[in-house]
């Protein structure tokens, strides 16, 4: 195996979920494992390395140029998702993908048809799961890629680049890899996040986001005598939840259309919490559905006669492209790279976010790359060799095309 797919086996193997329902930074103890490790790596290549109290990884690799050219950064996270299990992740390699059907267990398996992005990996080497946990390709990928860029650089002094500013987050799945960055240290004059899908994307769309926090307040009395009395706050939740718009079910939507993520429900007769994901490009959209979401409650409260259900909705992060698209230089630097790789750059809105977005309205601007993974948070995860190699190119050749 290539020393890109060692490291990268090696990353997914450091159990680092984050949890949501965390009160400390970073949300697990165990993310800083894998930080760790990264720091001894770069410490090994000669680079001056170090892991702040909060978390993040930062080094930078000097300029070799005796002009000045602008400095760059780029930044993946630790971190994997909590929305599938994340421990003893055993990866397992197919070499020449032939396109048939992938069986990992008994209960999963991928089928091309209803998986197209297998047919993007025909011919191919791809890692794939076991089936029993995530891959943690996210962002494990962007993480093995930068790695692998920065030991190529050191070991090849006759690649010229300006100053390369790296950082490695926490918490990034949980929306809070940006809270506590360095903007003081990490000095780059734009960066680029390292988390995307298939190699040759390049993404400076993301949705505006919100989070809201619905509490209904019930009325518990005994049920045997219960009648023309009892208020149960499990009912207000599905009440309120069937008064949202139809059809911005994430189920039912595409492209740039947004949604409303109902994520969880618990509670009793007496008290109910339902927390949903707000999420549109387009601003009054957006505003649009924060609106819906407090005409409902301002409804019900009036309907029941007390205050049975209180909004509370609170903006996570907005779309960077109101930033980017008066910085686009950064994008045509992306673009020419990928070119040069002997790719074709490719062009979607995220549907989601990334701390690209929230460093971009930070004050760096950050667009995000592809990394050659997918069907991420998921046992379907995968990553393909070849498109991880053509994610170490691009990179690598966004520096050359700097330092012209």
């Amino acid at each position: 195996m290539s020393r890109l797919v060692d490291r990268f086996i090696k990353y997914v193997k450091v159990d680092t979920q984050s949890n949501p329902d965390s009160n400390t930074f970073p949300s697990t103890e165990k993310q800083k494992d894998l930080s760790n490790i990264l720091v001894k790596e770069l410490k090994a290549m000669g680079l001056n390395a170090f892991l702040d109290q909060d978390g993040y990884v930062y080094t930078k690799l000097d300029s070799n140029l005796k002009k000045k050219v602008p400095s760059v950064g780029f930044i993946a996270h630790v971190d994997t998702s909590p929305d599938a299990p994340g421990k003893d992740v055993s990866p397992r390699i197919i070499k020449n993908y032939d396109g048939s059907l992938i069986k990992l267990n008994d209960t999963y398996q991928m089928e091309p048809n209803q998986y197209p992005s297998l047919k993007k990996v025909i011919g191919e080497d791809i890692i794939v799961t076991n089936g029993e946990t995530l891959l943690g390709a996210d962002d494990k990928a962007g993480v093995a890629e930068i790695m692998e860029m920065v030991e190529r650089l050191v070991e090849n002094p006759s690649i010229l680049h300006g100053d390369i500013y790296i950082c490695f987050t926490p918490d990034e799945e949980i929306g809070n890899g940006a809270d506590r960055f360095n903007y003081d240290w990490f000095k780059a004059d734009f960066a680029y996040t390292a988390d995307g899908s298939e190699v040759g994307g390049i993404e400076y769309e993301n949705f505006n986001a919100a989070s809201a926090t619905i509490t209904f307040t019930g009325k518990s009395i005994h049920p045997g005598s219960a009648k023309n009395k009892m208020i149960n706050a499990l009912h207000l939740a599905m009440e309120f939840h069937q008064m949202l718009p139809r059809f911005l079910d994430p189920a039912i939507t595409e492209g740039y259309e947004g949604f409303n993520h109902l994520t969880s429900v618990k509670g009793l007769v007496e008290e109910a919490t339902a927390k949903y994901i707000i999420r549109n490009h387009d601003m009054n959209l957006f505003k649009e559905q924060q609106k819906t979401f407090n005409q409902i409650g301002t409804y019900m409260n009036e309907k029941y006669g007390y205050n049975a259900v209180r909004v509370d909705i609170e903006d996570s992060y907005l779309n960077m492209y109101e930033i980017i698209k008066d910085h686009m230089y950064v994008i045509d630097y992306a673009v020419n790279a990928t070119k040069k790789a002997n790719l074709t750059p490719k062009f979607e809105a995220i549907r989601g976010g990334t701390d690209g977005a929230r460093l971009t309205y930070g004050g760096l601007i950050c667009p995000n790359l592809g990394t050659g993974a997918y069907h991420f948070h998921g046992r379907l995860e995968f990553a393909s060799i070849h498109q991880m190699e053509k994610a170490v190119e691009v990179f690598t050749n966004i520096v050359k095309l700097i330092a012209e």
